[in-house]
Parts: C-alpha cells; structure tokens; sequence
C-alpha cells in the first residue's frame, strides 16, 4: 500500500539548523498553504496548545534507522528499537510535537516549542485535547530522562 500526503502548510522559523535541544526559545509560525481560508483555524485560538504533525524532510534517505541504536549514539544509554526513541531517523520521517498557542491570524498560527525547523513540510493541525492524553500512570526510562533535560530548556 502506499499513503500520498500534501503538505497543508510549512514551519516559519528562524532556525534553520537540525540541532537538539533549546526549543521552547523557538517561536515559530505555521503558515497554511493559499488553498486554506482563514476559516480552517476558526476557533483554534481557544485551544492552549496544538499538535503539529510534520514531515521530516531534512533527514537523508540513507540515515533511516530501522532497527536498534544507542540515542543521540550515546553508549551509555542502551540501544532500544527506533519505535522505542522518538529519534529523527524515523522509517517515514514523521515528527508529531505539541506547541503553546500564542495567537492565530489569518492562515498562521503562532507558537511555542514546536521542535521543528524552517521549511518543514507540515502535514496536520490538531488542537491538544487533555482527554486524549494519557490514562493512568505514565513511565520512561531513566535514560529518557537524561535525554529530555535539555531538550525543552529555554
């Protein structure tokens, strides 16, 4: 089976460089393709955050991992599968995040912490709805931790 997308807009940013870490600094707009009316995001400003489903288009063919690798190739984390990291060397090369809200006008919204770069492709919108989130407890490894701290700092 192959799945076809069209981009509904891009990532406007003045980061341009594939780098970890530092991106709640990063504020970003998403800018909708013309074939969108201001409409398409009529009410979205009521949301406190989205979900931004974005292609990874930066990443070579030839640097997709399908199998197990030590993350950030750090050897003092354990090699775990890449359905088990959120690495950008994905099989498909999609990145999902969730951003802060700032402000919608016109076919852009503003935001927050979106960890993707100038020129990314993206592929869907959606507005964080709490009870789509985690039930129950919530866990990671240790090594995820380590990772993590600073990833969002500003």
């Amino acid at each position: 089976m192959k799945i076809t997308m069209e981009p509904i807009g891009v990532v406007k940013s003045t980061r341009s460089d594939v780098t970890d870490d530092d991106w709640d600094r990063e504020r970003v707009h998403i800018e909708l393709d013309a074939r969108f009316g201001t409409d398409a995001l009529a009410g979205l400003d009521t949301f406190s955050h989205v979900e931004v489903v974005f292609f990874m288009d930066r990443v070579e063919p030839a640097k997709i991992e399908t199998g197990a690798r030590h993350p950030r190739n750090n050897p003092d984390w354990p090699a775990v599968g890449i359905f088990a990291q959120r690495g950008k060397n994905r099989p498909n090369r999609i990145g999902t995040t969730i951003g802060r809200v700032l402000r919608v006008e016109g076919r852009c919204v503003h935001l927050e912490g979106l960890d993707a770069v100038d020129g990314t492709p993206v592929l869907d919108i959606k507005p964080w709805v709490r009870d789509f989130g985690p039930r129950g407890a919530v866990s990671q490894p240790a090594w995820m931790d380590a990772l993590m701290t600073e990833y969002w700092k500003r």
